[in-house]
């Protein structure tokens, strides 16, 4: 921590929660003459990179879209592929993220997956619920749209089931109801792949975040690239709503 602390200086702390839309592992391929499916593949290898970066930084909670509700709209070869994909990436990495004291977590609409899928999931959240070193989130068959319509829905029920009065509904209320209930804000949202867009992507948590976009494809996303984000991260003036002056007068 001594080095991170001479590479960012006092009063520039590192975001807890880092969030990362991993794009273009599609066009990596094409641009290779090689199938969809290998651009996904070689897109392991910087997810590995992302992981054990961010906690030897000390990051607290790092969240990964993996595939988000809209990607159903694929081609049936590539989604089929990429179900594989999951279950085999989990399988063969659970057990390193266990010993490097990772917390993994899944989010989405996990039901969508398959049985197979699933109790993969289940197996990877069980052996790993105990570790804290860092929380690992995976975003699955995810929509932020959907997490919010979900939100209103469990509310609506508890409002009919008398377990909650309308007036109790404020945004506290509405966060504690989202899939990401027990995630701190995130901080910073990074995306590979030079689109400049959210993509129905944790979108109530994104109300403060800073955005970090980079033109690098996905699976050649380095430890170089995540050093940069963190680098525009501490260059930022985090406001909140206040001026810069106020800011600058309280130390932040």
């Amino acid at each position: 921590m001594v080095a991170l602390a001479q590479r960012y200086g006092s009063g520039r702390a590192l975001p807890r929660h880092v969030a990362v839309i991993m794009d273009g592992n599609g066009r990596w391929a094409k641009s290779r003459g090689l199938p969809r499916l290998a651009g996904h593949k070689a897109g392991i290898e910087p997810v590995r990179t992302m992981v054990e970066h961010c906690a030897q930084r000390g990051i607290e909670v790092l969240t990964l879209f993996a595939f988000s509700s809209e990607n159903w709209r694929r081609p049936r070869d590539e989604i089929n592929g990429l179900m594989t994909l999951f279950v085999e990436a989990l399988r063969k990495e659970v057990a390193e993220l266990d010993a490097n004291g990772i917390r993994l977590r899944f989010i989405g609409q996990l039901q969508s997956l398959g049985s197979e899928l699933n109790k993969a999931i289940e197996a990877a959240e069980l052996r790993t619920r105990d570790n804290a070193r860092m929380e690992l989130t995976l975003a699955v068959a995810y929509g932020g749209r959907w997490d919010m319509v979900e939100a209103a829905r469990q509310l609506a029920r508890d409002v009919a089931a008398g377990k909650l009065q309308v007036e109790q509904i404020d945004e506290a209320a509405f966060a504690a109801a989202l899939a990401s209930a027990a995630l701190p804000a995130v901080d910073l949202l990074i995306r590979s792949g030079g689109e400049q867009r959210l993509s129905n992507f944790l979108l109530w948590e994104l109300a403060y975040s800073e955005l970090y976009f980079s033109d690098t494809l996905w699976p050649d996303f380095s430890a170089a690239e995540l050093d940069a984000a963190f680098d525009f991260y501490t260059s930022r003036q985090r406001r909140f709503g206040r001026t810069g002056d106020q800011i600058e007068a309280e130390g932040c």
